[in-house]
């Protein structure tokens, strides 16, 4: 995704005047000809990612859409209080770009880690989450949505084998089944695919964490509720438990119970790839088979 977010980017970056790119010295190298050709809205600001977003929030004051990059923890937990106040608070249109996942850069221990980050900007009002399974996704999800609101789009270096380009704020059916409903958050898919595979279950995609698609879930409720997200347990429930209390028809009256398989609300000391870390958390495919098997039983 990172790939593609160098290439997306600069096309937005040509075709549209209104817009600027600020980096906190990650993915200098991909836009080193636009820092010359176009050096008044491409900027390399460096290690200050606090200034970098008080800086984004003045561009937008003037009219311009500002977009910002860097690793998922600089940008999200350092930058938090800016984010919040000179975008959230004064209401200005910004685009966040983070990389890294929870922790992509696994290798590089704790302080590249953020499986916090949807959690913490989901504090902040109006912030839409977007959470791309794959480069075209992300791809579409940008073009779509890049010149309105607040916008936070997580990108990973590892993604799904298939995309899903529905419209912004849906979700999709990918399976029907009776035994429970599978709520997956983006780049897990494959893996939830493959442990449900011989699973009677409905399994429910989205690409999109706010805006959340109600109605999707609502159309495909059951009382087993499994939220399959790749970032700490528990993120989803409220957007999740909210779209059940509103409700017109009084079916979700009845007792439901959820399963969280997701990142475990510890730090993680050990060290590895990606693959390494989701075995040793359990959200590997075998992991989520067992767990979901295990807990329907």
């Amino acid at each position: 995704m990172r790939k593609q977010f160098v290439q997306s980017m600069k096309k937005i970056l040509y075709s549209d005047s209104n817009t600027c790119l600020l980096l906190g010295d990650i993915g200098v190298f991909g836009f080193r000809e636009e820092l010359k050709s176009i050096s008044d809205r491409v900027y390399n600001i460096g290690i200050l990612e606090q200034s970098t977003v008080s800086l984004a929030s003045g561009l937008a004051k003037s009219g311009l859409i500002p977009f910002v990059h860097t690793i998922a923890p600089f940008m999200v937990e350092r930058a938090f209080e800016q984010i919040k106040i000179d975008f959230g608070y004064q209401k200005y249109n910004g685009n966040f770009i983070s990389v890294g996942s929870s922790y992509d850069y696994s290798s590089l221990g704790c302080t590249h880690h953020c499986p916090a980050d949807i959690g913490i900007l989901s504090y902040i009002p109006e912030v839409n989450l977007y959470i791309p399974g794959s480069s075209k996704e992300f791809d579409y999800l940008l073009n779509k949505t890049y010149n309105f609101g607040i916008n936070y789009y997580r990108l990973s270096e590892y993604e799904n084998s298939e995309s899903y380009l529905q419209p912004i704020g849906k979700g999709i059916l990918i399976k029907k089944g009776k035994k429970a409903t599978v709520i997956c958050f983006g780049n897990m898919l494959d893996s939830v695919l493959s442990a449900c595979k011989n699973l009677d279950v409905t399994i429910l995609y989205y690409n999109t964490l706010r805006p959340f698609d109600h109605v999707l879930l609502r159309d495909n409720f059951n009382q087993n509720i499994i939220i399959c997200e790749p970032f700490y347990e528990g993120t989803a429930n409220y957007f999740i438990t909210k779209a059940l209390e509103e409700n017109c028809c009084g079916i979700f009256e009845h007792y439901y119970r959820i399963l969280n398989i997701a990142i475990p609300r510890t730090f993680l000391y050990n060290y590895g790839t990606k693959n390494n870390q989701d075995e040793f958390i359990k959200i590997d495919e075998k992991s989520i088979y067992e767990r979901i098997t295990k807990w329907l039983k």
